[in-house]
């Protein structure tokens, strides 16, 4: 299990320090890596639990091919192979995609920047999934038809928290 805690504010109220304190809460999910993504609007945290790719490179947040999205998530996409041939399939060859991991982390961020939102009817498995476009600052937050993943959320408005756990 891995877990997820972010804000999107126009407020422009949180620190880095304040991102942290929500990712150390949730330090027992992820004793691994912990990182972080902080702009003037909004901020991810992950702590991860190695499963599939153990190396530092499928540390998370992770940026896209591109450097325009930024993703957290905790779960597991059991067909990201399937999606990742589908990916390369799609791109061709003149646009190929250097995957640096073998982590379904970044089959999955790869997919949503190539399919956009609709990318989340391919996914099977259970996951909770934060994924920012830093330009035109929008926040995209999926979550399993199940529900296995927990993601937890507060908006009044003006402010949106999220995280794995309610702490």
């Amino acid at each position: 299990m891995c877990g997820i805690a972010g804000y999107y504010s126009l407020k422009e109220q949180f620190t880095p320090d304040d991102l942290k304190i929500m990712t150390d809460s949730i330090q027992h999910r992820g004793p691994d890596a912990e990182g972080h993504y902080q702009d003037n609007v909004c901020g991810l945290g992950h702590r991860r639990l190695s499963i599939i790719d153990l190396s530092d490179r499928a540390n998370q947040p992770m940026f896209s091919s591109n450097g325009r999205y930024v993703v957290i998530y905790n779960g597991e996409v059991y067909n990201f192979s399937e999606i990742g041939a589908r990916l390369k399939s799609a791109i061709g060859s003149d646009q190929s995609i250097n995957f640096k991991t073998s982590s379904d982390t970044e089959i999955i961020l790869e997919a949503f920047v190539h399919f956009g939102i609709d990318f989340v009817h391919l996914l099977n498995g259970m996951f909770a999934i934060a994924i920012y476009d830093t330009k035109l600052q929008e926040l995209h937050l999926f979550r399993d038809r199940l529900g296995i993943k927990p993601l937890i959320y507060y908006w009044d408005g003006q402010t949106f928290i999220f995280a794995s756990e309610i702490k």
